[in-house]
Order: C-alpha cells, then structure tokens, then sequence
C-alpha cells in the first residue's frame, strides 16, 4: 500500500500546487497516518468546482466527493421557465467572442449546439430614454456616448500607465475625475451605468481601475456578447463537463455516486493529519484535503464555520473583495408596445437616480411572440428590490415604461425577480474586483491554508466574474 498510496498524495499534491501556484505548505502534507476515503472533497458543484473534480479526475485521483447545497448542479448558472419560456436567472451571456484567442465556453456551447443570439448594443443612441417620456435627439444621445467611449479609453491608458510604473490604484471614479468629467445629468449617468454597472454589478466610485480597465476577458476572447436562450439552459455547459468524468445512466442523467446534492456543508474542520467535513443534516465525510468552490460571497458569511477559524490574513482577503449583485427582472405583457427589428433590442431609460431601471432589453428576437421584457438593476437597487415585494416592484417598473411609452399601455401580466443576494448559498451574482485590492491581497484570496484549498471564479486572476473564469480557475489556469 506504502508506494501506492505516495504515489497517489504526490499526483494530488502536484495538482493542488499547480492549482492555485507555488506556496509553501507544509511537509506533513506528503503524508498521512491513515488512509481516508474520500483523498479530496469538493465543495460546491458550480461551473469552479465541477472544472475543478475534472482536473482531478483527469489527473488520475478518481476518489472524490462533490458536495452540493442544493438539488441541482450549475451554482449561478440555472435557468427557468417564466410564461412559457426559458430564462437564465443568473449568467446569460458567453461574454468575450470573435477574439484572438477562443474562450473555452464559446467552444462548449458551440459543442452542446445551444442556441445564442448576438447582442447587438450599437444602436443605444437612438433608443435613449427621458426620465418623463420622450426619447433623447440622436445626435444629443450619441453625444454622450461618444464621450462615454473617449472616457474609458483614457481610462483605460491611464490604466496601463500606472501598472508599468507600479503606481497606485485608483477607482474608476477617480479616473474620471482627473479629466475633469464625472457624470452629473440623467443622461450621463445613465450611459456611466451602462458602460460599467451593467458590467461589473458596481459604480465606478468603487471599482479599481487596474484591474478592470482594460478587461482582460476582451482583450484576449473579443468584445462580442452571445446572448444563450436555449430550452436546456445556459447550465448544459456545467453538464457538460461534469458528463466527462461523472457516471450517467442510459437517459444521460449523472448518477455518480461521488456527487452528493442538497448536502450544505456548515463546518470544515482541518488539521496536519486530514480534514472533517459536515453538512447541515448532520452527516461528517472525512478526507485528506477539501476544496472550497463557494463564491466569494458564501465565505463573506457564516455559512461555513472554519474550525480552527481562517488566519486574520485570510479573513482579510477575503472581506476586502466585493460580491456584486446583478438582478434580471422579466416581464410578461399581453401584447407588444415597444419598438421592435434590427438595431431595437436594447434601449435605455434616463433618471434623476442613477441605476433607476436603467439597461432594457426586449426579447422579441430570441423568444418572438412571447412579449417578454427584461430590465436589470445592480447593486443597492437590487438589494432594496430583493426586500420589497414583487407587486411593489412590478408598480414602480410601470411607472417608468407608461413615461417612456404612454399612460395606455397595459400591465404586465407576470414577473421574475431573481433574489441572488438572499440566497444563503450564493449571496450576490459574481465578484468584483474593488478599489484597495493589490496584487498581493488577491493572491491570499486564492492561497490556501494548510489541507483547506479554494478556487471560483473569484480566484480567477484575469476571468473573475464571468462563467469561462470559473471554468478555468478549476482548470488550474
């Protein structure tokens, strides 16, 4: 058993370096004083820690065990039905396509054959919304965006600059205030909302600029969006890879015993010699080492106790990155009353209060004749929408639609507001990279500590927030 068994902890021990880079752990590593069953447990059975059991599947350690809070696997990739429909409640775009460099998700929904729509966003200028009705002159709206885009470029050089002399950073915020041209009018900060909000789920004031201007996700995949609407769900892609290396019966259903679900994990207990794992209906797994695929989010609360408690240098790390919070509202109508065809499927509402139900999209294209609407909030709106009740919301959505659209149109018949921010197991949507947060902080975020390891998509250097982040933080890129 003796050469076995070394050989075993040393493939294991050589994944988990490559995993999260070179630290210094401990020798007693190299061993232990018994031999548990399973040899590493993975919590979370995300897009992070599916990738991640692949890695060591593919490595040849085939004695894991995947716990799961839930019923299901896919974490914030989970879709719906919603008046007849399909919709993608968490992650809905492949975001980063037609680039130099092929991103791993792209390959996989192109593989599994799910449908996807180009998101087309060059027409904002003519459907830019006022606060109290009317649409913005072209030329007026175009003004802004113009301005918009000639502002994240110098952001984005100013960006540059400072990495290449290892200067301070900086929020987003306060870039734009060196060039004397922080968004003050509804227009402005409803094209500053677009342009950062609706993607990183947080206002400039509080996201570095280093570490998102310019994104990296772009850079290396291309600036195209893929917007997947597809009956089986965005989540086919966590499917997919689990399907890889996961028993599955005649049907195609994963019947692997070594994924366990609705197994919330409330404790994990580790030492020098193995660690100790329970879950909330009391049931204790052993093993020689454990990775935590919970969100950044989960670890920011007590839904898992360490014990002994993670290192101040750790908890620190930790508390100082963000979790963002991305909500999509849907909307049914009896019938259509915005604009719809080429150049139509985004438009923007203008408000006195930044983020006021600000970036829409109609779904015409992608479900026609469903008369669907989608509207998204971030941040403090999600949170406040998340504590009031549906109807308050659906009032205050038909506020804003009867002053662009005109006091006839009817109520909306059904909606869908998703409540990620609630959700013990998730607490927000994906991760931030904030203001404060250096190089080396990052790096304790993702180091691990003793036989407790970590990925998700927050342990993504350049991918964080995005689905091909968590693919490839467990694919130890």
């Amino acid at each position: 058993m003796g050469k076995e068994r070394t050989q075993m902890v040393l493939v294991l021990f050589t994944v988990l370096i490559r995993f999260l880079g070179l630290y210094d752990l401990p020798q007693t590593m190299a061993g232990a004083a018994r031999d548990p069953t399973p040899t590493v447990i993975v919590v979370g059975a995300g897009m992070s820690g599916i990738s991640a059991a692949k890695t060591f599947s593919d490595a040849g350690i085939k004695n894991f065990l995947i716990l799961e809070g839930t019923n299901r696997i896919g974490g914030r990739i989970k879709k719906t039905n919603f008046a007849g429909i399909t919709v993608e409640l968490g992650a809905n775009w492949v975001e980063g396509v037609n680039g130099d460099e092929i991103n791993p998700i792209w390959t996989m929904v192109n593989k599994i054959g799910l449908k996807t729509y180009y998101s087309d966003f060059n027409h904002l200028a003519n459907h830019t919304y006022k606060q109290m009705g009317g649409v913005y002159e072209k030329s007026v709206a175009q003004q802004g965006y113009s301005a918009a885009n000639r502002l994240s470029t110098s952001s984005q050089k100013l960006s540059v600059s400072l990495s290449r002399r290892r200067q301070t950073d900086m929020s987003i915020l306060a870039s734009q205030r060196l060039k004397n041209h922080v968004p003050s009018t509804p227009i402005e900060m409803a094209i500053d909302y677009y342009t950062y909000d609706y993607e990183f789920g947080e206002p400039p004031r509080v996201t570095s600029l280093q570490n998102t201007e310019p994104l990296q996700t772009f850079t290396d995949f291309g600036e195209d969006y893929y917007f997947v609407a597809d009956s089986r769900g965005y989540e086919s892609v966590v499917h997919y890879v689990a399907k890889q290396f996961l028993t599955t019966d005649e049907a195609g259903d994963i019947v692997d015993p070594r994924l366990v679900l609705n197994k919330a994990v409330t404790e994990i207990q580790y030492s020098k010699s193995g660690v100790v794992v329970k879950t909330e209906d009391g049931s204790v797994y052993e093993a020689e080492y454990v990775m935590v695929s919970a969100s950044i989010g989960v670890l920011q609360t007590t839904l898992i106790d360490f014990v002994p408690d993670l290192p101040a240098w750790k908890l620190l790390a930790i508390y100082q990155f963000d979790m963002s919070i991305y909500t999509k509202i849907f909307l049914k109508f009896p019938y259509k009353f915005w604009p719809t065809g080429n150049g139509t499927e985004f438009f923007i509402h203008a408000h006195e209060k930044r983020g006021y139900y600000t970036m829409w999209q109609q779904l015409e294209n992608e479900f026609p004749g469903a008369n669907c609407l989608l509207v998204t909030v971030t941040d403090d709106e999600s949170r406040r929408i998340e504590q009031q009740p549906d109807s308050e919301t659906l009032a205050e959505i038909m506020d804003v639609l009867r002053n662009m659209f005109g006091q006839n149109i009817p109520d909306a018949t059904d909606i869908l507001v998703p409540k990620w921010w609630s959700d013990r197991f998730y607490k927000g949507t994906f991760s931030n990279w904030p203001i404060g947060v250096d190089q080396y902080e990052y790096d304790q975020i993702r180091a691990p500590v003793g036989r407790v390891y970590f990925t998700g998509e927050h342990t993504s250097q350049h991918y964080n927030g995005y689905v091909h982040g968590a693919y490839l933080a467990g694919r130890l890129s």
